[in-house]
Parts: C-alpha cells; sequence; structure tokens
C-alpha cells in the first residue's frame, strides 16, 4: 500500500485529469497501466481494494472499480481470493507496452514502409484559400444555395436502403449522368455501365494501378507533371519512367515502345499539367497506335478541360479513334469544388465488366445522397450553367494576373499554359545575375500569405532545369491581383537584398 501510495498522488491524478480533459477514472487506469507495464508494479503485488484506494485517492470507488476491470480485461492484472494481484508480464508485453508513453522516441522512418517514406504533405487547408494556389477554383462563385437545396431533397427522398454500403461502382443515376454529360460535352464514346464513380482522381489513378499493372510493371509519366501520379504509382510498386513534354505535349521517343515498353501511360492531352501544352492530333493518334501495338493502357487525365479560354473544350482522346487503349479520368474537384471528393473512371467497352468486378472487391461504397445530388445538378443543368459562367469569370481572371504582372513583374521570363484551365506558369531565369530559384521564390512568397508552386516541385524523375512558378488564379479575385502580384514582387526583392 505504501510503495502505490508512491506511485499515485489523489491531486496530481485530479490535475491530470483536468489537463487531459479525461475521466479520473481513465486517468487512473493509465497510471496503474504504466506502473505495471514498466515494472514498477512487480507481478504478484496484491493492489488495495477499491474501497481503501478510493479513500486514500479522494475518488469515487465506482471510478477504481471501472480502472481494475479495464485492466483485468486487458490483462495486466487478475482477481484473486488475496484480491486485485498484478499479472505475469512478459517481457516483450513490457516492451510492447512502453510504446504508449515511448512513441516520441521511436524512429518514424524505421517503422514504416519504405514507400510511405516517399509520402510528407503537410499542406494546411488555410494554404489552398490563399492568392495564386493552383487547381482551386473560384469557391466564392460556386452556386451554394442550389447545391444546398439539391442535397436536402435527396436526403428527404433517401430510406433506411440508402445506409448501407453501396454500389461499388456508384450511383446509377450518377453514373447515367456523368455518361450523358460527357457524350455531349467531351466526344467521349460511352455508356453509364462503362462509368466508376470514385473518391477523386487519386482514387481513380490508385484502381488502375492495381487493376491494369502488376508490381514491377512500367509506367510512363509526363516531365514535368502531376505529382499525385507518381505517388499512386510508386505505392503500387510500379517502375515510373519520366517523360519529357515539349510545346506540343508528352514526347516519348520512337525507340522506348521497344527498349521501355510501358504498361500504362500517364497523360494530360487537353491541358498539361503543369506547363499547359496542348498533346497535338498527330501525337495523340501516334500515341493510341503505338500504345495498341504493345498492349498498353493510356490514362487520359482530362482534370480541367472545361476551362477552355480560345474556343470551345477539345474532344477526349478516348473518343477519336474506335476502340482506343484508353482509360479516361475526370474529376468534379476543379468543376464543382474539392470538398466534394468525387471523380469518376470511364472503361474501354470490352475492360468495364471486368473493372468493375474488380473494384466491387477493392471498394466500399458510400455517400449515395450526395451522388445523387450532383446526379441532379447535371441532369437538371445547373452544372452546364456553372462551367459556363466559371468560363467567363477564369478568362476574366487568368486578365487580371497577365496585367499585374506585365506591369510590375521585373525578370524576364514567359507565361506559359493560357490556352485553358486555372493556371500559368511564369518562367524564372535560371544564369545571370537575375536568376532566382523557384523554390527559393515560392517559400518567400509564402511567408507573405501566397501560395505559388515551385515548378520544380513537380519533376517526376527526368531531366531537369525547368525553374518558375505554377500560379493558380482562379480563387483570387481580379480586385485582389495586383495586390497579390505587388506582394510577390516583394518576396523577389526581399530575396535580392540578401544576396
Amino acid at each position: 500500500m505504501a510503495d502505490l501510495c508512491l506511485l499515485l498522488d489523489g491531486r496530481r491524478l485530479k490535475s491530470q485529469s483536468i489537463k487531459k480533459r479525461q475521466p479520473l477514472q481513465r486517468v487512473l487506469y493509465e497510471a496503474l497501466r504504466d506502473a505495471i507495464a514498466q515494472g514498477r508494479l512487480q507481478a504478484g503485488a496484491v493492489l488495495p481494494s477499491s474501497r481503501d484506494l478510493a479513500r486514500d485517492l479522494a475518488m469515487a470507488r465506482n471510478g477504481v472499480i471501472h480502472a481494475y476491470e479495464q485492466l483485468a480485461a486487458e490483462g495486466y492484472v487478475q482477481p484473486s481470493r488475496q484480491g486485485t494481484v498484478v499479472a505475469a508480464f512478459s517481457a516483450v508485453a513490457a516492451g510492447a507496452s512502453r510504446l504508449h508513453k515511448g512513441t516520441d522516441q521511436v524512429d518514424a522512418n524505421a517503422v514504416v514502409s519504405r514507400r510511405v517514406r516517399l509520402c510528407d504533405r503537410r499542406r494546411l487547408p488555410e494554404d489552398d484559400l490563399r492568392p495564386f494556389m493552383p487547381g482551386m477554383p473560384a469557391l466564392d462563385a460556386f452556386p451554394l444555395p442550389t447545391w444546398q437545396r439539391l442535397c436536402d431533397r435527396a436526403l428527404r427522398q433517401g430510406s433506411t436502403l440508402d445506409l448501407g454500403y453501396r454500389h461499388a461502382v456508384g450511383e446509377p443515376e450518377l453514373r447515367q449522368a456523368i455518361a450523358t454529360y460527357l457524350r455531349a460535352a467531351r466526344g467521349v464514346r460511352c455508356h453509364a455501365d462503362q462509368v466508376t464513380v470514385t473518391d477523386g482522381t487519386q482514387h481513380s489513378m490508385e484502381l488502375c494501378a492495381h487493376i491494369l499493372a502488376d508490381v514491377g510493371d512500367t509506367v510512363w509519366l509526363e516531365h514535368p507533371g502531376y505529382g499525385g501520379a507518381r505517388t499512386a504509382f510508386l505505392q503500387a510498386g510500379l517502375n515510373v519512367v519520366p517523360v519529357t513534354v515539349d510545346a506540343d505535349g508528352i514526347a516519348p521517343p520512337d525507340d522506348w515502345w521497344q527498349a521501355k515498353p510501358p504498361r500504362m501511360i500517364y497523360t494530360t492531352p487537353s491541358h498539361q499539367y503543369p506547363l499547359g501544352s496542348v498533346l497535338t492530333l498527330p501525337r495523340r493518334l501516334h500515341l493510341i497506335e503505338q500504345a495498341r501495338q504493345v498492349g498498353a493502357w493510356i490514362l487520359e487525365d482530362d482534370y480541367d478541360s472545361e476551362f477552355r479560354h480560345d474556343g470551345p473544350p477539345l474532344a477526349a482522346m478516348q473518343g477519336q479513334v474506335d476502340d482506343a487503349p484508353v482509360v479516361y479520368l475526370g474529376t468534379f474537384s476543379k468543376s464543382m469544388f474539392p470538398a466534394l471528393r468525387l471523380g469518376f473512371i470511364v472503361w474501354p467497352q470490352a475492360l468495364a465488366e471486368r473493372a468493375g468486378g474488380a473494384v466491387g472487391e477493392l471498394v466500399r461504397r458510400g455517400r449515395p445522397f450526395e451522388q445523387r445530388a450532383l446526379a441532379a445538378f447535371i441532369d437538371e443543368g445547373y452544372f452546364t450553367r456553372h462551367l459556363r459562367k466559371m468560363r467567363k469569370l477564369y478568362a476574366e481572371r487568368q486578365a487580371a494576373l497577365r496585367d499585374a504582372l506585365t506591369s510590375q513583374w521585373p525578370l524576364p521570363g514567359q507565361l506559359l499554359g493560357g490556352q485553358a484551365g486555372m493556371h500559368l506558369v511564369l518562367s524564372l531565369p535560371t544564369q545571370g545575375h537575375d536568376a532566382v530559384s523557384d523554390l527559393v521564390l515560392a517559400s518567400k512568397a509564402y511567408e507573405l500569405g501566397l501560395s505559388p508552386r515551385p515548378l520544380a516541385m513537380y519533376g517526376t524523375g527526368g531531366v531537369s532545369g525547368f525553374n518558375g512558378l505554377v500560379m493558380g488564379y482562379a480563387n483570387t479575385p481580379q480586385a485582389r491581383m495586383d495586390g497579390a502580384v505587388r506582394r510577390l514582387v516583394t518576396a523577389l526583392h526581399t530575396l535580392q537584398a540578401q544576396r
């Protein structure tokens, strides 16, 4: 009893209870558990009766009983004729239990997989709302009241049958709405049975990597390109081969088709991410034909093609050739809002049934009400009207960014990617007195409340030399554009003054 009094102090336990915002009985349980696991209470020691310990600690007896029962359930103590006795506790179990308090001393990289060591994303949600954040749509212009009304209606029309696991490939209403829209607006050749609803493009790529490729297979990836694609393919154990992009899009050397034959080819043909080039028709047709010959699948990521600023949106690659070996990927994160977390895959007809069966094994689908609300948003014309409004708005915001950079930016450089989308790339000098690192400039801009992304972070392992800022304009109102560019210039001048 005296030994236990040295380990437990009623006032200290109550102070910890307040600090941790936990019930006193939980704090008592943790203190006894740690004392046993660390050997301060030896096996065979008899704990005080619940009545005596409650009196000594000035707490309710029921709290002590609860702590003893929890310890007994986990094997730390066991009841006997003598009372509550500390159980024999092996060194292995004690070592594992010490992780409760010793995780701060563990080398995190030593206990996670090599694949996960590649992942380290620490961006905060607030960063996405700063000026120049690429890929962030104009949330201030989204018709939220309409969306809320459609969600409310979907919920009112639902039943308890909707509360279980849902269709793995997505709600039928949404699959049909997506197929109808894509046929009319993007020239995609598809029916509803080819559509799989996903949790966004990242999830789509993970599914494609698991369904279409085996560990060790080769995937060609644009360089520079979308980092999320590289992560998805590396996590699936694929061999990522970067293919450098030029002004006409992805350009794999002819001899690679035999020397480095791909199982999958990831491309953003309508608006290359991040450089903004458009894959020319001859290259599209050549890519399709070569992929067909080597048995490769082309993953066409059509992430923001709805926002074309110099004419109607280009037709999707998927619909340009009969039975093309193209898996078409789309997302509503750019056209609607990122928190919706809905995207889709359009499988080739010959693959649709088999892929659907695989998805059924890999995915447990839910969220039927949001999917039905989105189907209604598309079917009732709100989606098309919203896109039309956003095309006009984004063209105006891009023009405002161009004007602000023209009047204020002091360095030589080019603006790339203006034909479509939601961002521009501002190239930066790499040599001479004006040379500046995009990584350093982006970091300094972040300190001033901006979120441009350095072009260097979009490297996928190919040739170096890309230096610039990827600057989103969709989420920045025109009235704030001059001030945002002024802060970017201030960041540049600060770096120049530190040389």
